[in-house]
């Protein structure tokens, strides 16, 4: 009787774990997915960038190994672009590529919190434009006031805490309120306080849809930073003869029909757009009035062209 009573006691126990077993089969254990996408598609703001995702073909390579940094606009802000659900999900096929472009140019290599978001400074997104395939293009971090980016869209910080960090297992999303589109020359000359000069005076000569455009691209522009424009210099500017002396100058610091990055800058004279000419030896250029400039800063890449700033203003033979 005792053998009996073991045995059936042992029949329930078996059947009690073979239904267990069953039971775990057919409900298993699915991880969440806490990657950059994941935590986006569970946002109530961010919708639309899913979806644009989604619609990239963006969404998986966001769900890989990373790190990312993802500055992700907000449905709010997509709607201000006029890209609604209904624009998105009729997004031409033809223009795909560049919306994709448009979506990497929110998204920079590595977890990059908001305390390593640095005041005046360029950061490489995962986007390329028309000018360059190798180069990404450049984005301008300007802290002075919470935090811009390219000058057009400002991160999302919380009321006293600062700039709210999504951490992620693949990164860090941070909430924007403008979408980020590709920047051009004069993007990225009005986004940055140390070309103010430059933006104004090509803003008087008309240059600037000329340099924000495709037509004579890409660019190489050789851009004098604020400091170059002393006393003295502005006073020589402001003293030319004509308007067309003063478009002189601002086009001899240009080169159309290239994307000169700083290790490929040749030795031999360079044509600039002005017509003229100077020479480059290691970071120094001689305009042709043999007055000597220093390069301080190279390869900021926009969509159009490329910028690398100057210490001095460059003068033609043209000026006198």
């Amino acid at each position: 009787m005792r053998t009996n009573k073991i045995k059936l006691m042992a029949l329930i126990a078996f059947m009690g774990l073979s239904l267990t077993s069953c039971s775990d089969d057919d409900n298993p254990q699915v991880a969440p997915d806490n990657t950059v996408t994941g935590i986006a598609s569970k946002a109530s703001d961010l919708t639309l960038l899913v979806k644009a995702l989604k619609k990239a073909d963006l969404a998986t390579t966001l769900q890989g190994a990373g790190p990312f940094t993802v500055f992700a606009p907000t449905d709010q802000a997509f709607i201000a672009a006029g890209l609604t659900a209904n624009a998105i999900d009729n997004y031409p096929a033809a223009d795909i590529p560049v919306l994709r472009q448009i979506l990497l140019n929110h998204v920079v290599s590595g977890a990059v919190q908001s305390s390593g978001l640095t005041n005046n400074s360029y950061i490489k997104t995962l986007a390329v434009g028309s000018a360059s395939t190798t180069n990404k293009l450049d984005m301008y971090v300007n802290t002075t006031s919470g935090v811009r980016l390219n000058g057009v869209s400002s991160v999302i910080t919380t009321t006293a805490g600062g700039t709210f960090n999504i951490i992620a297992t693949n990164g860090v999303i941070h909430k924007v309120d403008a979408i980020i589109g590709l920047p051009t020359i004069v993007t990225h000359a009005v986004a940055n306080p140390n070309f103010n000069t430059l933006e104004s005076l090509l803003i008087a000569q008309n240059l600037t849809g000329t340099l924000g455009g495709t037509p004579s691209s890409p660019f190489t522009v050789f851009a004098p930073l604020e400091s170059a424009f002393d006393t003295a210099t502005l006073a020589l500017y402001n003293g030319l003869s004509s308007s067309e002396k003063r478009t002189a100058v601002l086009k001899y610091h240009v080169v159309t029909g290239a994307n000169v990055l700083s290790n490929a800058i040749p030795t031999s004279p360079i044509t600039t757009f002005e017509g003229g000419t100077f020479t480059v030896a290691g970071t120094v250029i001689t305009d042709e009035q043999l007055r000597q400039t220093n390069i301080v800063l190279t390869d900021v890449q926009c969509a159009n062209g490329v910028i690398h700033a100057v210490n001095k203003v460059l003068l033609p033979n043209s000026v006198p």
